[in-house]
């Protein structure tokens, strides 16, 4: 081994002078050939095109090609092979085939809606310590993107419409899933908020928007969880692709933000070679399209590219895997411990359920049910319902089904009820025996919902396979009657006012079965919030006679054009700015107890510039345990803001008749930039003076004017 070989070894230095030290080492061969990864060269674009004509989905399509996540090994310099697994809902599809099984884990839609960065860090635990006991160097996530429309295909990937909410939960993750020396990589960079025709589609926002909503949870990730990596998006932004968008990738990520990570390109979304490189983007994946030895030595030759350029995208690269120390780990693969991560999972996903409609104290349903019959189409009754479909796909280890899972927990209560299951046919065909069932059993639990999907957004909000008109018909059978929803997305809910009970739980993963038992018969009380609003119509929503806003109008170029004119009204924001009432609106969720939330005090000594506290007391008035989240909203005084935004929350636990006193802090100079709107001045986020009014309360359309602060 050479003198320069053996100086990247010297663990005095820092890790990028490692880095830069191993780069120096590197013949040119060798460093086009780490900046791709191994897969052979496909025409991902025709196979998906033809896959779409054929009604072929992304699953089908994924069967079809043998997709390799890692970068080779150069043993020589001691360059491990670099394994790359899919994420955000777990370790999905990773280096090898067929992918190993780990834990399915609930929907990160559904995550959300726990409102509880302790919850995230117990989720983002188990897909780190999974991904690091499979030898894996990269979990490819959290997804931050926001859900602009609530028909977006990959919605169950991200958390949320806020970019608070958003950012608050994936730092947790972000940061947990890090703790296990595993990189990981917060995607897709940026306004990625729709699948349909994603590789082509370009998208036009206004930069205050892109700063206040879209890129705000990512620089929470950059400044806040030191986040090591980011996978860049296959769309447009502004009419040029987002892995060559250099205002993106190195004015705003490295310039601004300070991040000292890497850029890798999402499957198949690079689009050239010295473009791509040269505005900012490190890493090309699955193959080498693009930044082969042809096409890098080419453009170095032109001078289009320069070899320091090259060697910028690999030590940004190897500083982050010298940073976790994945130059000195052996490849040892271990055993996944599946009843331990089982469990967390079990929990978590019993925190995140909302309960949605709770008329007459239906639920929880009583231990003594006698006879209790579960209707659904197959999806949702036959097996656990793992989530969404795509490459964020896992093998579960194992799985709990609905009727499985109600037993284990009615045995574990005692109970003597007995349980049975009618599948309902996807055509309906077969209603008659539903109705049937549903009159002759004591407690009926429908079952319904939406498994979204990468690579196709939905056409409409509805749930698939005409599973309104079979709620509708069912629902009128027997009063003790509960729904069920398993859920990728909000869906409209034409027949709510024939239900009594409404739960969402969301794709809730392999513990399904448990989760859902536990939350029907009390074990768990609700304590979810909706994270992201149902509207009641299709009329409702931002893009409603709007094509140019989704899904976009051909303006000359051939390629749709999505025009974000709404500017900063999406989500709650959209309904409250247009003087809509949703269905159910954003933090919205009931329990089986009741609270107050009383005490309510701000306490602003300069504010706008100095942290703001704000303090209240909550109490349980009912007759159980239960868990309650307090929301802080801020009206900022800027015309063309909405009427809040979110900047606090925060979830208590109290038990019945208790007090719990809390206190939510809102810093000025925290990386959300609460108060701060963005100026195209002086290119930063300011604080305008003016009378900032401060709401606290329960969801965004159920809070008081708890202050009016003047900032000077």
């Amino acid at each position: 081994m050479s003198e320069s070989t053996a100086a990247w070894r010297d663990t005095i230095l820092s890790f990028r002078e490692r880095a830069e030290k191993l780069v120096e080492a590197m013949t040119l061969e060798q460093k086009i050939a780490q900046l791709h990864g191994a897969m052979e060269t496909i025409d991902i674009y025709a196979l998906s095109a033809q896959a779409a004509q054929s009604g072929a989905d992304m699953d089908q399509l994924a069967a079809q090609i043998r997709v390799e996540r890692h970068v080779p090994a150069i043993d020589e310099l001691g360059i491990p092979r670099f394994r790359i697994t899919n994420g955000p809902v777990g370790v999905g599809m990773g280096d090898g085939t067929p992918s190993p099984p780990a834990t399915s884990l609930p929907m990160t839609i559904g995550l959300a809606a726990g409102f509880d960065p302790d919850l995230a860090h117990s989720y983002g635990d188990i897909i780190g310590a999974e991904t690091a006991t499979l030898g894996q160097h990269v979990l490819e996530g959290p997804g931050v993107c926001l859900h602009r429309t609530t028909i977006a295909g990959r919605n169950f990937e991200y958390f949320s419409e806020d970019p608070y909410l958003t950012g608050v939960m994936a730092v947790a993750v972000a940061k947990a899933i890090q703790a296990h020396d595993v990189i990981a990589m917060g995607k897709h960079y940026v306004v990625n908020d729709q699948e349909y025709e994603r590789f082509r589609t370009n998208v036009e926002v206004d930069e205050h928007v892109l700063r206040e909503l879209y890129l705000l949870p990512f620089e929470m990730l950059v400044k806040d969880a030191k986040i090591a990596a980011f996978m860049s998006a296959y769309n447009r932004i502004r009419g040029v692709y987002a892995t060559e968008y250099r205002h993106t990738l190195t004015d705003v990520l490295r310039t601004e933000w300070g991040f000292e990570g890497y850029v890798q390109s999402d499957f198949w979304s690079c689009r050239s070679a010295a473009p791509s490189l040269n505005a900012g983007m490190d890493h090309e994946m699955p193959d080498a399209k693009w930044l082969n030895e042809a096409n890098v030595k080419a453009a170095l030759q032109d001078t289009s590219l320069e070899i320091e350029t090259v060697d910028r995208a690999l030590v940004r690269r190897y500083t982050q895997m010298f940073r976790f120390g994945q130059f000195d780990r052996p490849y040892k693969p271990g055993v996944i411990d599946a009843q331990a991560h089982g469990t967390v999972a079990r929990t978590i996903g019993s925190q995140i359920a909302v309960l949605l409609k709770n008329d007459g104290g239906l639920l929880p349903l009583n231990h003594d049910a006698g006879s209790i019959v579960i209707i659904g189409q197959s999806t949702f009754v036959d097996e656990a319902c793992l989530g969404g479909g795509g490459s964020s796909k896992v093998t579960p280890l194992y799985t709990v089904p609905p009727l499985d899972g109600m037993q284990d927990v009615l045995r574990d209560l005692g109970c003597a009820a007995t349980v049975t299951k009618v599948t309902v046919a996807d055509d309906l065909s077969n209603l008659d025996e539903a109705r049937t069932a549903a009159g002759q059993a004591g407690v009926v639990v429908l079952m319904a919902g939406l498994v979204a999907t990468e690579g196709a957004d939905q056409a409409d909000a509805n749930m698939l396979n005409d599973q309104n008109r079979m709620l509708q018909e069912l629902l009128s059978v027997n009063p003790a009657t509960v729904v069920v929803l398993k859920n990728s997305n909000p869906v409209l809910m034409p027949w709510i006012d024939e239900a009594r009970a409404v739960l969402e739980v969301w794709n809730q993963g392999a513990e399904d079965g448990h989760v859902v038992a536990d939350l029907l018969f009390g074990v768990v009380n609700p304590s979810g919030k909706v994270p992201t609003t149902y509207p009641r119509s299709e009329d409702d929503t931002l893009y409603a006679g709007k094509p140019e806003r989704y899904p976009g109008t051909d303006e000359g170029d051939g390629y749709p054009v999505i025009r974000y004119s709404e500017g900063l009204e999406i989500g709650y924001r959209w309904f409250q700015a247009q003087g809509i009432t949703p269905l159910f609106g954003f933090g919205f969720g009931l329990s089986y107890t009741t609270f107050d939330i009383v005490d309510v005090a701000v306490n602003a000594p300069d504010a706008g510039h100095a942290p703001v506290t704000v303090t209240a007391t909550v109490i349980n008035t009912g007759p159980v345990a239960g868990a309650e989240v307090v929301q802080v909203y801020l009206g900022i005084p800027v015309q063309g803001q909405p009427p809040k935004r979110l900047v606090g929350f925060q979830k208590v636990f109290v038990e019945p008749g208790e007090s719990k006193p809390m206190t939510i802090t809102i810093d000025a100079a925290a990386t959300n930039h609460p108060f701060g709107v963005w100026d195209p001045g002086t290119r930063s986020f300011v604080t305008k003076p003016g009378e900032y009014a401060v709401y606290v309360g329960n969801s965004a359309d159920n809070t008081s004017l708890a202050a009016t602060l003047t900032v000077r």
